[in-house]
């Protein structure tokens, strides 16, 4: 029983760990194809992008993990119904249930890691992963000049190459324009060279051959007419600064208020902290509304008053038009007021238990990641056994295909309870509720030895059913 355990093992863990780098490497080039013109040409370090690409691994681990556990199940028990090792298994007198235990103890182990990665390490990973994504997004173009364009790399500056040398650093046609506050300046030069300063902190342009204008505005007393000064230059140096180029991190205290980037104890204090916040603006509100209300109810008539004045013998006429116009006036402005605040609190409310909802999405995620796991094995183990075929064929097309239903239903369902169509519980469990079943109802076809994927079964129904309908 050993041997046979051992087998199932070691047929596993290799089809897992190919399986799990191809899709990670998979979801990688995904990202690099996405983010590829935000971080090209802004001259990083290449430990930066490394750094980058090593966070963003980690974030697609949610998606990763599942997807390979479906698939190398699939090939493992595939692989052995394929070499009639599961067959040879069944004749020793061992069921296909007591083969998996095995791989219910691994897998389930697999879940708690995969919950203890989610709880602790993805937080921190999404943490450094966006903040370090929205810097590189954030920095500047480190090509500073190109041919034939008017670049405002620097501020204040516009500048102008015609073209540039083979090695780049010479540069022919020079333009730059410079504005500071009312005067203007001009340079042209037919060429020159640029290179940087020990530590990059300035990039020299050091011009040949050129003409500088500068045009300053009069003065404020009795000479109010501008002057142009014109001179010519052999050799001229011109200094820019480098320091908005470089990589400046944004501190990371100010991504910890999203969701992704919390723990499950954090989430919860969230909910709560949020849920008090809303139930005391609902007794704020009513505290804030009831001064406007002059009456609440209308008393009953007392038994011991015998007669009441009819209300059309009321006498109105003391009232006089201004004093009605008053008093309607002061009833609008009343509800005006009143519809203000209530509108107001509930905009607040609306907003907060938004909020809340998405804190309740990321706090079920990360036990679904756990779960799903399990649910996508009691899927892939007895589908393998069904097909019975191996390698990368027919179980990347079934497992694909499981797991897109998968992922369809749990985006829908996320959305769902974020717009609060749906309760969270609900939206964020529905597409393990549905897989479920379809778990059980496979392993049960597999125990029994039933030819559910046997396209010669369905030919023989189909056959009985036209041959039934000539007759």
């Amino acid at each position: 029983m050993k041997k046979i355990h051992l087998l199932i093992l070691k047929s596993f863990i290799r089809p897992f760990l190919v399986t799990f780098f191809i899709v990670m490497f998979v979801l990688l080039m995904l990202f690099l194809f996405k983010y590829i013109d935000d971080m090209i040409g802004k001259g990083f370090a290449w430990y930066v992008i490394l750094e980058l690409m090593m966070y963003s691994s980690a974030t697609n681990v949610q998606m990763a993990l599942p997807l390979s556990v479906l698939l190398s199940t699939i090939m493992t028990y595939g692989s052995l119904g394929e070499n009639y090792e599961l067959v040879a298994i069944k004749a020793a007198g061992i069921s296909l249930t007591r083969a998996m235990a095995p791989m219910v103890i691994i897998i389930s182990v697999l879940s708690i890691a995969a919950f203890i990665f989610s709880d602790y390490m993805l937080p921190v990973a999404n943490l450094k992963y966006f903040s370090l994504l929205y810097d590189v997004r954030q920095q500047r173009s480190a090509t500073l000049l190109p041919e034939g364009v008017f670049s405002n790399s620097f501020p204040g500056y516009t500048i102008r190459v015609e073209h540039k040398g083979a090695d780049g650093q010479a540069l022919y046609g020079i333009i730059i324009y410079q504005k500071v506050n009312d005067n203007n300046t001009v340079i042209f030069a037919k060429e020159g060279r640029m290179y940087r300063t020990p530590g990059d902190k300035f990039l020299v342009l050091k011009l040949k051959d050129g003409v500088r204008y500068e045009e300053q505005a009069g003065e404020n007393g009795y000479n109010s007419r501008q002057r142009l000064i014109r001179f010519r230059f052999k050799d001229m140096e011109q200094k820019f600064d480098l320091s908005a180029f470089k990589l400046t991190r944004t501190p990371q205290d100010e991504f910890r208020s999203q969701f992704m980037m919390m723990d499950i104890k954090q989430l919860r204090d969230y909910k709560k902290a949020t849920q008090h916040t809303i139930d005391s603006s609902v007794q704020v509100g009513f505290r804030s509304i009831t001064p406007y209300i002059r009456y609440f109810s209308i008393p009953k008539k007392s038994a011991k008053v015998k007669n009441y004045l009819p209300l059309n013998k009321v006498d109105t006429g003391k009232i006089t038009l201004n004093m009605q116009l008053m008093a309607i006036s002061n009833a609008s402005g009343e509800v005006r007021n009143i519809q203000n605040i209530i509108q107001n609190n509930a905009q607040r409310n609306k907003d907060n238990s938004q909020s809340i909802r998405k804190s309740l999405v990321e706090y079920y995620k990360k036990y679904t990641l756990s779960v799903v796991c399990l649910v996508l094995f009691l899927i892939g183990a007895p589908l393998g056994a069904i097909i019975r075929r191996g390698g990368l064929g027919l179980p990347v097309v079934i497992s694909v295909a499981f797991f897109l239903i998968y992922y369809i239903i749990s985006t829908i369902g996320e959305k769902s309870v974020k717009d609060g169509n749906t309760s969270p519980i609900l939206g964020m469990w529905i597409a393990i509720i549905i897989l479920t079943p379809i778990g059980f109802f496979l392993s049960y076809k597999a125990a029994t030895d039933s030819a559910l994927f046997d396209a010669d079964s369905y030919k023989r129904v189909i056959n009985k059913i036209f041959k039934r309908k000539a007759a």
